[in-house]
């Protein structure tokens, strides 16, 4: 069965200025997945807008009424110090949330195996009742909450393996026994948080700077895998950051485009055993254009079972 893949034009309106997080990833994955032929096997989508009652499900109804009043005419209005919306940046936003609702749709109903959804803004720092971090709505998080309330799934697995802890989506699924959340992420590190987390249901596994392939399948193998199985999980859903790759110098952790791609492979393992398959990916971060590219295309081509 084809993978699905999930974009829209309006993601690369959203732009922040002069700002890492800007329109030219997604072109840059767009240019790669032509070069690489992966264009001619993937089944292409349109993101729509994120039905708004999943938003009030997920965050609080006041926080997405602000973020829909933040939105300017025109220049930029700054939410936090990192994180600016222009005219295009709500509407963007939406179709982020609506690409991994449209996944689920798509996996739920058997037209698609795997998603990957390449869109932005990225959504794991937007908790609750904040925007953060380059994020609005926690685009993982409205997909895991659609599963359980309109396909009737009982267990969702989110995972994230971004160099910067998923702080929104633990904020969200905290204590959520139908979520399991399981994160690698550097630390000490922006946002500063997941190195204390005591939820039954979140596994997070600090990694220092430094660390590289062997430290992070390792923490795979020993910490999320065995969880994993145990939850036996109906979907799974990832927060796929590419920001831990060696060559983007955002943070330090010393990824590789293999790692990627091993990973993708045991959560496709695992998926096969209790999910039929059924994976929805989203981006999150990646910055260096050249290896986010790279990355985005050993994930997909796992997906297809190739591991280089």
């Amino acid at each position: 069965m084809a993978i699905a893949y999930i974009t829209h034009s309006d993601c690369l309106r959203h732009d922040m200025g002069h700002h890492p997080e800007r329109p030219e990833r997604l072109s840059a994955i767009n240019d790669r997945l032509i070069a690489s032929g992966l264009d001619m096997v993937l089944r292409q989508y349109d993101a729509p807008e994120v039905d708004r009652g999943l938003l009030n499900i997920t965050h609080n109804p006041l926080f997405v009424d602000q973020v829909h009043d933040f939105a300017p005419r025109d220049g930029l209005v700054w939410i936090d110090g990192d994180t600016a919306m222009n005219p295009h940046s709500l509407q963007a936003a939406l179709r982020a949330a609506g690409a991994v609702q449209l996944g689920v749709d798509l996996v739920m109903k058997g037209e698609a195996t795997q998603v990957f959804c390449g869109v932005r803004p990225p959504g794991h720092h937007a908790e609750q009742g904040k925007a953060m971090g380059f994020c609005f709505f926690n685009n993982i998080a409205v997909g895991a909450h659609h599963a359980l309330q309109n396909h009737g799934l009982e267990r969702v697995a989110i995972v994230d393996f971004d160099v910067h802890h998923g702080n929104g989506t633990e904020d969200i699924v905290s204590g959520d026994e139908r979520i399991l959340f399981c994160s690698t992420f550097q630390h000490p590190f922006y946002p500063h948080s997941g190195y204390d987390c005591i939820a039954p249901n979140v596994v997070n596994v600090p990694l220092p700077a430094g660390s590289g392939s062997a430290a992070f399948r390792e923490a795979v193998d020993l910490y999320w895998l065995p969880r994993l199985k145990a939850f036996e999980p109906q979907l799974i859903l990832v927060s796929a950051g590419f920001d831990a790759h060696q060559a983007d110098d955002m943070a330090g952790l010393n990824l590789v485009d293999t790692d990627y791609a091993w990973v993708t492979r045991r959560l496709c393992e695992q998926a096969e055993s209790s999910a039929d398959g059924r994976i929805v990916s989203s981006l999150e971060g990646g910055y260096e254009l050249h290896s986010l590219a790279r990355s985005v295309e050993a994930h997909l081509k796992a997906f297809l079972g190739e591991v280089a």
